[in-house]
C-alpha cells in the first residue's frame, strides 16, 4: 500500500502535487483534512509494510504515531517546516526538515526536485504568506508582474480553502481540491481554467468583506488581536485574514480568535513580518498549540486562559 499524507492547505497540496508530477502514484491513498487537522498519522497508525509520504504536518504533533509506523515496517518520506521535536532514529525514515521562517514544504520539495516544478513551489510559498521568498524564488521563471500576481492569488485561494472548524465548512474537501490541481502541470493554466478557483475567489471576497468590519479586541505595543464570531465564514477566513493583517502592518504581531462550539477558543498568531519569530513559542505555551516561528495557532484555548494569552502575546512580541 502507498499513502500520501498532507496538510490540506496550499503548501501541502502544492508539495504533494510536485512530487506526484515527478513520480506518479495514482494508486496512493490520500490522507488529509482541514488545515488544523494536523495529527493525520493517527488515521493510519495501524498500517504495516507500506510506503508513506508525509508533507507539511508537524513531526512533533505526530511523534507517537510516527514511531509506531516505523516500528511496523513502514518506509516513510517526511518533509516539513514546522517544529519537529527530536527526529526518530530509523533507517526506515527519510526526513527533510527545514525550520527556517522563510521557507515552506513546497520549497523544500522544489529544492529536492531541482526546480522542475518551481511555479508550484512559488504557489505554495505565496499560500504560506511568504511573499518575499516566493518572489525571490520565482526569478528563474522570468514572469511578468501579472503572471506573478496570478500565482500569488492561486496560493492565497488554495490556502483559504484549507481553513475551517470541520470539513463541512470548506468549499472543497482538500483531497478533492488536490485532485483538481493535479490535472495541471502549469499553475497559470489552472488559474485560467479552474472552476474551483472561481468558486474560491467568490467565497474569499464575501468572507473578507465580513471580516474587514471588525476592530481589535486587544492592543499593545506588541500588536493587535482581533476576534471574529464562531461562524463557518469566520472559520474559513481566519488564516487569510490574519495574513492580510500582518501584511498591512508588518512591524506588529497579530492574533485572531474565534470561539469553538464547545466554548474554547481557536487562535491564529502571526509574528511581525520583519522578524518572523515567536509565534510557535507563544502557541506551544497553551493546550493544543503549535506551528512555526512566523505563523502558529492554538486549536482549543480554554476561555479562562484568554487573559494569560494576551499577557504572553505582549511579553513575547514586545
Amino acid at each position: 500500500m502507498i499513502y500520501d499524507v498532507f496538510n490540506g492547505d496550499a503548501d501541502g497540496i502544492s508539495a504533494l502535487h510536485q512530487l506526484r508530477l515527478h513520480i506518479p502514484r495514482p494508486e496512493a491513498r490520500l490522507i488529509t483534512g482541514a488545515k488544523r487537522d494536523i495529527r493525520l498519522l493517527d488515521k493510519i497508525s495501524t498500517v504495516k509494510g507500506a510506503r508513506i509520504t508525509v508533507l507539511d504536518i508537524s513531526m512533533d504533533s505526530n511523534n507517537e504515531s510516527l514511531k509506531n509506523l516505523l516500528a511496523q515496517d513502514n518506509q516513510i518520506f517526511y518533509a516539513d517546516h514546522h517544529f519537529s521535536g527530536e527526529l526518530p532514529e530509523s533507517s526506515q525514515l527519510e526526513a527533510h526538515i527545514d525550520l527556517s521562517p522563510r521557507t515552506c514544504t513546497s520549497l523544500i520539495i522544489n529544492k529536492l526536485l531541482k526546480n522542475r516544478y518551481l511555479a508550484w513551489g512559488v504557489v505554495g510559498a505565496f499560500g504560506d504568506n511568504l511573499d518575499e521568498t516566493a518572489k525571490l524564488s520565482a526569478r528563474p521563471l522570468n514572469l511578468n508582474s501579472d503572471a506573478l500576481a496570478k500565482l500569488q492569488e492561486t496560493g492565497i485561494l488554495l490556502n483559504y480553502n484549507g481553513y475551517g472548524a470541520r470539513l463541512e465548512d470548506l468549499f472543497f474537501p482538500p483531497d478533492e481540491l488536490y485532485r483538481q490541481v493535479h490535472l495541471y502541470e502549469d499553475p497559470l493554466h489552472f488559474y485560467a481554467e479552474s472552476d474551483a478557483l472561481h468558486t474560491l475567489r467568490q467565497g474569499y471576497q464575501n468572507d473578507m468583506d465580513k471580516a474587514n468590519v471588525f476592530s481589535p479586541v486587544h492592543e499593545s505595543r506588541a500588536g493587535h488581536i482581533y476576534q471574529l464570531p464562531g461562524e463557518p465564514w469566520a472559520q474559513r477566513v481566519a488564516g487569510v485574514f490574519a495574513n492580510t493583517l500582518v501584511r498591512a502592518n508588518p512591524r506588529s504581531a497579530h492574533g485572531l480568535i474565534i470561539e469553538n462550539d464547545d466554548g474554547s477558543l481557536r487562535v491564529s498568531v502571526r509574528a511581525p513580518m520583519d522578524r518572523r519569530h515567536g509565534a510557535d513559542e507563544l502557541c506551544r505555551m497553551f493546550p493544543g498549540g503549535g506551528g512555526r516561528s512566523g505563523a502558529a495557532g492554538i486549536n482549543q484555548l480554554p476561555a479562562l486562559q484568554l487573559q494569560d494569552f494576551f499577557n504572553a502575546f505582549s511579553r513575547i512580541f514586545s
